[in-house]
């Protein structure tokens, strides 16, 4: 590692790009922030800009982007303004950048995380969606250019954690060699946990955004609260550790403090626990193999009343089995439930449609479109197109 890590940072306005610049603040001697990047929220960017002094900021829109650069040139800083893909796949990919922080929400952060693969980058991955989508191609990608690739969400990251060091250097020692058996996410179960089925049908995305223990943007609130965030995590431990569906696992948690679990052949069960702060994981992939500060609270182990564990209800969670089912689908199953869901998960926010209509959507959207071979990005986003089409279509929403 560099003696400073410079990072971009994409989706900096978004709870993890906060939660990362908190970390990065807290050791200015040993990060340097080289890009931030953010989609519409162009004054908090702005004051992140005015704060880091970073060499390149990223606005989605050209529009936006002209406005930032010229808040920054009465600021009087050199920072220089992008947009658009071309502008974050140029901030991911740059010469001078060690880490690259993928952290866009959904599809729309393919392309850049692919590129900071492509271009060897050290990766800390909580965009879900590029091995979701492009598990195959993404791992292959990752391999191909001598990439380092560490995940950021906190399941991962917990697995990451309790994994032998060479599988974690991905130093080509079978797994077998490690006698571990099964990889177990845990899940918080959501605010609907208990809630009585029959009331499902009228829940408010208020509610469903309401997380019992964690602080979260819209989209992944409802998912979590649908159970598509777990399966979704299934699906990316499936290609991020190479384990067979059948070796996966998923328990609810409601206390989120054992983060997950790796079982090994001889009984043993090795659990990352820790407060429900996102700054953990991202400080232990920001400075792996090494630990540092993340700012967290410590574990008060003897004031905790309880530790629970539980079978999902798959009646009341339908979305989770909707996501493993995929994963014995083929890739393309896989395209296609994200982008139905990413389409349903929005008209529910924007109560267009009630909470059940979004697995029983995606559902009938996976039965609709056929499976086909993904060789390349552009196959997954074409796809991924074809998919939100059906879906706004199936939705009786404008296309």
């Amino acid at each position: 590692m560099a003696a400073v890590q410079r990072i971009t940072v994409l989706g900096a306005t978004g709870s993890i790009g906060l939660n990362t610049l908190d970390v990065v603040r807290r050791h200015p001697a040993r990060f340097q922030i080289f890009a931030l990047t953010a989609q519409r929220r162009r004054d908090e960017l702005l004051t992140l800009c005015l704060e880091f002094k970073p060499r390149f900021a990223v606005m989605s829109d050209a529009a936006d982007a002209q406005w930032l650069a010229e808040q920054l040139q009465q600021a009087r800083l050199s920072t220089e303004v992008l947009s658009g893909e071309a502008g974050l796949c140029a901030v991911a990919a740059h010469d001078e950048v060690d880490t690259v922080m993928a952290a866009i929400v959904g599809a729309a952060g393919l392309p850049a995380a692919f590129a900071a693969a492509q271009a060897g980058k050290r990766v800390l991955l909580a965009n879900k969606e590029a091995l979701v989508m492009a598990g195959a191609i993404f791992m292959e990608t990752v391999k191909q250019a001598g990439a380092t690739l560490l995940p950021i969400d906190s399941e991962h990251n917990a697995i990451f954690q309790c994994l032998p060091v060479e599988l974690q250097r991905r130093d080509n020692v079978p797994q077998a060699h490690h006698g571990i058996s099964r990889l177990i996410l845990t899940a918080s179960g959501g605010p609907f946990r208990t809630l009585p089925l029959a009331e499902l049908a009228h829940v408010t995305p208020e509610q469903a955004c309401a997380h019992p223990n964690w602080s979260m943007g819209q989209k992944i609130s409802v998912d979590s609260a649908t159970m598509m965030n777990k399966g979704l995590e299934v699906i990316e431990a499936h290609w991020l550790f190479d384990f067979p569906p059948e070796q996966i696992d998923v328990l609810i948690h409601p206390q989120s403090v054992v983060h997950s679990m790796v079982e090994y052949c001889d009984g043993s069960v090795l659990a990352q626990m820790g407060q429900p702060d996102m700054r953990t994981p991202i400080a232990n992939a920001l400075a792996w193999p090494e630990r540092i500060d993340a700012g967290v609270a410590r574990l008060d182990l003897p004031q905790l009343a309880s530790l629970t564990f539980e079978t999902p209800d798959l009646q009341r969670f339908p979305c989770l089995q909707l996501a493993c089912d995929v994963l014995h689908a083929g890739p393309a199953a896989a395209v296609v439930l994200n982008a139905a869901n990413e389409i349903c998960v929005a008209a529910f926010l924007a109560r267009q449609i009630g909470f059940l209509k979004i697995a029983e959507t995606i559902a009938r959207v996976l039965d609709q479109i056929p499976q086909r071979a993904l060789a390349t990005l552009d196959d997954v986003l074409e796809l991924d197109q074809q998919t939100r089409a059906v879906t706004r279509q199936r939705l009786g929403l404008n296309t």
